[in-house]
């Protein structure tokens, strides 16, 4: 792509034939498919982005192109410089007409958002991505770096390894009497549980920890309070707003993990970072791994 910049660049400085100049020039363009399988083609890298998932606009962060966000979610509070865009609804339920008030050049949202059909009725390019597990994760940065023209070493493929090798540390952290151990993780009030297919489920897996919640279940999937007792965890990982609830869960008195205080609790900041498919994931295992340290020891 930076090739044919060079080649577009050469037409308007060199006695050469339209013919020629036209043909460079359209090979400028370029395509990604989305994860509806719809293909979306880009003239040239888009400036004006507006994105509608936290873990979408943090990939933008992290390839360096924050200053191309000119509106997110309500929920995209990272990098701090994020916080002070305008906030355009819900990743689910965005508002369009705000949307529409930034005139973007690109819309970044979830599958599962409404209001893709109207946006791209009303003659706006839009990407829908949707991360579930770590290979998703890599393949969603790769794309956000082929959309905004990012040399592949110079984003997508080094910000995986710096994942990669965050993982890793995070694993040869943990204390041998910490692995092994039987891990529930809830991951909203429901309750949703992280099973083994998540991206969440699978760094449990690289720390060396065996999920309660199996693949057959789904990567998110809403349980019966009485399928946690049943499992009876060695350690819980819960947000301190679900928290609330779980107390109330019945037979959550008779857990093991709760008896033995073998319960973290995670803070909202922690939370979002646990809960991102994105480039923080390496943070989240490090998250993970402290408290398998503290409590499953």
């Amino acid at each position: 792509m930076s090739g044919s910049r060079s080649i577009a660049a050469g037409c308007r400085t060199l006695l050469v034939s339209f013919a020629w100049c036209a043909v460079a020039t359209s090979a400028m363009a370029y395509q990604v498919v989305d994860d509806r399988g719809a293909t979306v083609e880009f003239k040239e890298a888009p400036r004006r982005i507006v994105s509608l998932l936290p873990s979408l606009t943090e990939s933008v962060c992290a390839l360096q192109h924050c200053e191309r966000l000119v509106g997110v979610d309500r929920y995209s509070n990272w990098p701090e410089s994020v916080s002070h865009l305008p906030k355009v609804g819900g990743g689910i339920d965005p508002n369009i007409e705000a949307v529409v008030a930034l005139k973007p050049d690109l819309i970044l949202m979830s599958t599962s958002g409404r209001g893709r059909d109207r946006l791209e009725a009303l003659g706006y390019k839009v990407v829908a991505l949707e991360p579930r597990q770590l290979k998703d994760a890599q393949r969603v940065l790769n794309t956000v770096g082929v959309i905004l023209d990012v040399p592949a070493e110079q984003g997508a493929a080094r910000t995986w390894r710096e994942i990669e090798a965050g993982l890793e540390a995070a694993r040869q952290s943990l204390p041998a009497n910490a692995r092994g151990k039987r891990v529930y993780f809830e991951v909203s009030r429901g309750p949703y549980a992280a099973g083994e297919k998540s991206f969440m489920g699978e760094i449990l897996q690289r720390l060396g920890m065996r999920n309660v919640v199996p693949a057959s279940l789904g990567p998110f999937p809403r349980l019966n309070p009485e399928f946690i007792v049943r499992a009876n965890p060695d350690v819980i990982m819960i947000g301190n707003r679900s928290m609330q609830d779980a107390v109330n869960y019945p037979g959550w008195n008779t857990l093991r993990a709760v008896r033995e205080k073998r319960v973290c609790t995670f803070d909202a900041a922690e939370s979002d970072v646990l809960v991102r498919p994105g480039p923080r994931m390496a943070e989240a295992a490090r998250i993970m791994a402290r408290c398998l340290a503290e409590k499953a020891g």
